[in-house]
């Protein structure tokens, strides 16, 4: 055991921190601080947290309010790269480890701490983004994983730990499913959902409707945004996180923003899981569609690119790295045109985009038209395909020849 003074632990008041904290004093002789990040997780999973925290050893407990910060510095910028993790992940959980692990290092400087520590397992993803944003921010801090130290590995482990102890838990021997909340999503992993091909019973989803329990009337929501940020939604103006809150609401009570995936963990291994992110389902559809009014092909193009690519930066955790500015300024550029008003309409789990205005738009129904026009001469068009298939033609050609 390294030998350090003071620890700052990532704490939730679930089973694994509840138990990490008294392993700390323990096994390294050190004061623990708790520290709990509030991201929208809903205010019953702060409840009684504090209290949770000192009853099980640790010396002072910070309980930081980062819901704006998450929504207004790292979901809305995400939003403008078009990120989707292998073509259905909107990053919910990716997205928020950054701005906790950030928190979590300002709460070491202002206490004095000497050591971080986070109740990861060895097996996710999540110990790569806590550790990577440690090493970019506070190489000097000692970095403790419980999870890859201690002989401890089950529930029943853990519970029997705190019993020894007489530390107080509400937790029980059976946990059906993990489950991540904050105010972009909540993700459900384990339990029937460790088969594939078992398909995920009613009680796996939380925070929407069941579509097929959905009212059968439509319901449609405008959001207005301004160089790329939602500044107002059905012509209210909102904070980046009200308005996400807003749209949550309104999108979980259609069914909207439920997908089932297996996806590539960063550490090599396949998981399956199935996420709620129903506010933010319309507000990507929302923006892509507007940006279809406002950038043109080539520029399209290439914030695709930004896209796919920054899927890969948030998910596996590089956020404080030189490619993350480089992919944002990028993404930034392109959001100055994106302005303008997008119609979506909800409906049994579906968000479909219905109309759309913008002052930067490109369309032009001059030019577009089925009907007759005078601004676009079609006999123009050979000369164009032409040139356009030149190669194609001059390759043909040698090999006739």
């Amino acid at each position: 055991m390294q030998n350090v003074k003071k620890i700052v632990l990532a704490y939730s008041g679930g089973l694994d921190t509840s138990a990490i904290i008294p392993w700390l004093k323990e096994n390294y002789g050190c004061e623990v601080v708790a520290f709990a990040a509030d991201v929208g997780q809903g205010d019953e999973e702060l409840e009684g947290l504090h209290e949770k925290a000192i009853a099980s050893g640790a010396s002072e407990c910070h309980i930081v309010d980062l819901k704006e910060e998450f929504v207004s510095e790292y979901i809305f910028p995400t939003i403008t790269t078009g990120a989707v993790y292998e073509g259905e992940y909107l990053l919910g959980t990716s997205m928020a480890r950054p701005v906790i692990a950030k928190a979590q290092v300002e709460i070491a400087r202002k206490v004095g701490a000497d050591a971080l520590c986070h109740g990861c397992t060895g097996k996710g993803n999540d110990q790569v983004r806590f550790e990577s944003t440690f090493a970019a921010l506070a190489p000097d801090l000692t970095v403790i994983a419980p999870w890859r130290e201690w002989d401890m590995v089950s529930r029943e482990d853990l519970l029997a730990y705190l019993a020894e102890r007489n530390i107080p838990t509400t937790a029980s021997a059976t946990k059906i499913y993990s489950r991540d909340a904050n105010a972009w999503h909540i993700s459900h992993e384990g339990g029937e959902l460790e088969d594939p091909w078992q398909e995920p019973t009613k009680q796996v989803w939380t925070m929407t409707v069941d579509p097929e329990d959905a009212p059968d009337t439509p319901e449609r929501v405008t959001l207005s945004f301004n160089e790329g940020k939602l500044t107002h939604v059905d012509g209210e103006a909102l904070s980046p996180y009200q308005a996400l809150v807003k749209l949550n609401t309104v999108a979980a009570a259609h069914g909207v923003g439920r997908i089932d995936i297996v996806e590539n963990r960063l550490v090599g291994m396949k998981s399956r899981g199935c996420y709620e992110t129903p506010g933010g389902t319309v507000l990507l559809k929302a923006y892509k569609a507007l940006e279809t009014m406002v950038l043109d092909k080539a520029a399209l193009k290439y914030r695709e690119q930004i896209g796919l690519e920054f899927s890969h930066v948030m998910y596996d955790g590089r956020w404080f790295t030189a490619l993350n500015d480089a992919l944002l300024a990028g993404a930034a550029s392109f959001a100055k045109k994106v302005t303008g008003e997008i119609v979506v309409k909800l409906y049994k789990g579906q968000a479909t985009v219905t109309q759309r205005k913008s002052p930067n738009s490109l369309y032009s129904e001059d030019f577009a038209t089925f009907g007759a026009d005078d601004v676009y001469d079609q006999k123009h068009a050979e000369g164009f395909i032409r040139l356009f298939s030149l190669s194609s033609r001059i390759e043909a050609l040698k090999n006739q020849g």
